[in-house]
């Protein structure tokens, strides 16, 4: 059964909710099994997982990459009965020195998108762009 907008928007905002407070646990919370995850940065797939394993082994990582990090809905796009696209701005504050360049203490700030493709009342799919 397809789930409706609203339904849609609060897992949607309980999983970056839980993206900004570190909380791995609450961001596997509504995702499926086979859950897909790509990063694409500059047009480029830099990162993909797929299952819930891998999710959280990722999702751990990152979380050593910032001392803080806030993502913010911007907006939101019902694309079709099972995806739902939001607008984001990012930022967030280095833990630690990255190869490009920047350093810890440092704060990174993007623009960018994630699209949420729903099974059932679960995220499937989540594909991040900046």
């Amino acid at each position: 059964m397809a789930m409706n907008k609203a339904e849609q928007r609060s897992i949607i905002e309980k999983y970056v909710e839980a993206y900004n407070s570190f909380d791995t646990s609450a961001m596997l919370n509504d995702l499926h099994e086979q859950v897909v995850f790509q990063n694409i940065s500059g047009g480029e797939v830099n990162l993909k997982t797929k299952g819930k394993a891998a999710f959280r082994e990722q999702a751990e990582a990152a979380k050593n990459y910032f001392s803080e990090r806030q993502q913010t809905i911007t907006h939101w796009e019902y694309v079709s009965s099972d995806l739902v696209r939001i607008g984001i701005t990012y930022r967030g504050v280095l833990a630690g020195d990255l190869p490009s360049g920047m350093k810890a203490g440092e704060t990174l700030e993007l623009t960018g998108s994630s699209e949420f493709r729903f099974r059932g009342q679960q995220i499937i799919g989540i594909v991040d762009e900046s």
